[in-house]
C-alpha cells in the first residue's frame, strides 16, 4: 500500500513535529479523552453515541467532547488559535480541505506509523483510496471519518402538483432547473429550489468539477476556475435565479421550506438525509437523485466530510487517541456515523458487510445516490497558504451578488478571480 511504502519527503522541519512519538500503552488510572467535531446539527447525536460504545469496548477509557464548532471553517480556526496558545484537543474531526492548513502549521501527528503497526489496513476496511481523504503530501494527517459527494433532495408532492414525474426525476440542469421554475408557479407559498451556494466553496466547485474545471493552475500561483468552466457555472447559477426563480435564502431558510413541504427541490449535501428524515412534515415526499454532471467524460464532483485528526503533544495519550481513531473510523463507528447523518462511510467493511450497513443500502434508496456517485469524485480543493479561509469568504461572497441579482455572471467571476489571486501565496 503506498501510503505504508513511499518515503516521506516533507524534510526535516516538518518532519520533527509530525513524526508520531513512541507509542505508550494506556495504563494505570483512567484516561479522559477530549475530543473536537464540528457541525453539531449533523454529528452531535452520532458523537454521543460512539462515545458511549467506545467507552462500553475500551474499559478504562472516557471521552469528553469539547464545545462543537458551527462550521469547518470555524473547526480551523479554533484548532489554529490552540495551536499557538495551548489548549489542543486529544482528536479533532476537521474538514478535509482544511487539513492542508494544519500540516503546513505542524499541527497533526503523522498516523502512518499508527497504521503499520495495524498491519493489513485494507483488510481492516481503510483501503488506499480512503487513506488518500486523510493524506497532505506525505503525512498521513487523519482518517477519514465522513464523506459526502453533493446530491439533489425533491418533494415529489410538489413535483407531482408541477407535471413532474416522481419516478423519472430530472438528470440534467437544463430539466431540473424547468421543473423548479413550474413548482415556483405553483403559488400558494411555494419556493421552486435551493442550491446550498452559501458557508464555503463547494457546491461551487461541485457545478465546476461538473463541467471539468479545476480551481487553481497546476502550479497554484494563479486562479484557473475564471475560464470557460467557471463562466458556465456562474451562469447556471445565474439561470437558477432567473429562470427556476430561486430564491435568495439562507440555507437555513431552504431547509426549513423544505420540511414543511413548501420547497420543491434542495440540492446539498448528502449529509442532510439524516436530518431531512427526521425534520419533514407529511406534506413531503422524499426523494434523492444523483448531482446532474454537465461533462459526461471530464465532469466530477467534490468529496466533502471531515477527518478525525490527533493533536495531542502527549506521547503518553497517543495509543489512547488511536484507539478512539480507530473506533470511530472503523466499521461499527462508520455505521452509527452514516445510519445519524446520511454521509458516505469511510470504511469498505462498514459499507458492504451485511453486519453493517450492506443491507442498509439495499433496503434505503435515499442513501444509494451518493454511494453511486463515488466512481466521479474527486478531493474538495484545499488552497495554498495562510488564507484558505478568506479565500472560501471571497468566492462565496461574490456568487452572493449572482444570486441576489446585483451582479451579472462575468462581473462576478471577474471581481472573484482578482479577489482570491490577491490571497494567494507569492
Amino acid at each position: 500500500m503506498t501510503i505504508l511504502t513511499r518515503r516521506a519527503a516533507l524534510g526535516a522541519a516538518l518532519a520533527g513535529t509530525l513524526a508520531a512519538p513512541r507509542i505508550l500503552a494506556a495504563q494505570g488510572s483512567p484516561t479522559e479523552l477530549v475530543v473536537h467535531y464540528p457541525m453539531p446539527a449533523f454529528f452531535k447525536d452520532v458523537m454521543e453515541k460512539i462515545a458511549e460504545e467506545f467507552a462500553a469496548a475500551n474499559p478504562g477509557l472516557s471521552v469528553r467532547y469539547t464545545a462543537p464548532s458551527p462550521s469547518y471553517e470555524d473547526a480551523v480556526q479554533q484548532v489554529l488559535r490552540q495551536g499557538v496558545a495551548g489548549g489542543l484537543p486529544d482528536v479533532s474531526f476537521q474538514g478535509l480541505n482544511r487539513l492542508r492548513m494544519l500540516v503546513e502549521r505542524r499541527l497533526p501527528v503523522d498516523l502512518r506509523p499508527f497504521l503499520e503497526r495495524e498491519g493489513d489496513v485494507a483488510a481492516k476496511g481503510w483501503t488506499p483510496n480512503l487513506l488518500g481523504l486523510g493524506q497532505v503530501r506525505e503525512v498521513q494527517a487523519g482518517m477519514g471519518f465522513a464523506s459526502s459527494n453533493p446530491i439533489v433532495y425533491y418533494n415529489a408532492n410538489l413535483v407531482r402538483r408541477a407535471g413532474g414525474d416522481p419516478d423519472n426525476l430530472p438528470t440534467d440542469w437544463n430539466s431540473l432547473i424547468a421543473l423548479a421554475g413550474r413548482v415556483q408557479a405553483l403559488g400558494d407559498g411555494n419556493s421552486s429550489m435551493h442550491f446550498r451556494w452559501a458557508g464555503d466553496d463547494w457546491m461551487f466547485s461541485a457545478l465546476l468539477y461538473g463541467h471539468g474545471g479545476t480551481m487553481l493552475a497546476a502550479d497554484e500561483r494563479d486562479v484557473a476556475f475564471n475560464g470557460a468552466e467557471g463562466l458556465a457555472s456562474m451562469r447556471l447559477i445565474d439561470r437558477m435565479v432567473k429562470e427556476g426563480r430561486m430564491p435568495a435564502f439562507t440555507v437555513d431558510a431552504a431547509l426549513q421550506a423544505f420540511y414543511a413541504g413548501k420547497m420543491g427541490i434542495f440540492s446539498g449535501t448528502t449529509a442532510y438525509i439524516g436530518s431531512m428524515q427526521r425534520s419533514i412534515g407529511r406534506d413531503v415526499d422524499l426523494r434523492t437523485t444523483k448531482m446532474p454532471v454537465i461533462d459526461a467524460e471530464k465532469g466530477r464532483l467534490p468529496t466533502g466530510g471531515n477527518a478525525a485528526v490527533i493533536l495531542t503533544r502527549d506521547a503518553a495519550r497517543h495509543e489512547a487517541a488511536w484507539k478512539f481513531v480507530t473506533f470511530a473510523t472503523g466499521p461499527r463507528g462508520q455505521e452509527l456515523m452514516t445510519r445519524g447523518t446520511g454521509y458516505v462511510p469511510c470504511n469498505t467493511i462498514a459499507a458492504r458487510d451485511d453486519r453493517f450497513l450492506g443491507s442498509f443500502y439495499r433496503e434505503n434508496p435515499l442513501f444509494r445516490p451518493a454511494m453511486e456517485q463515488m466512481p466521479i469524485a474527486q478531493a474538495w480543493y484545499a488552497f495554498p497558504g495562510t488564507n484558505g479561509v478568506r479565500i472560501t469568504e471571497t468566492i462565496v461572497n461574490n456568487i452572493a451578488r449572482v444570486v441576489e441579482s446585483n451582479a451579472t455572471p462575468e462581473a462576478a467571476l471577474g471581481d472573484m478571480a482578482n479577489g482570491v489571486r490577491r490571497l494567494l501565496p507569492r
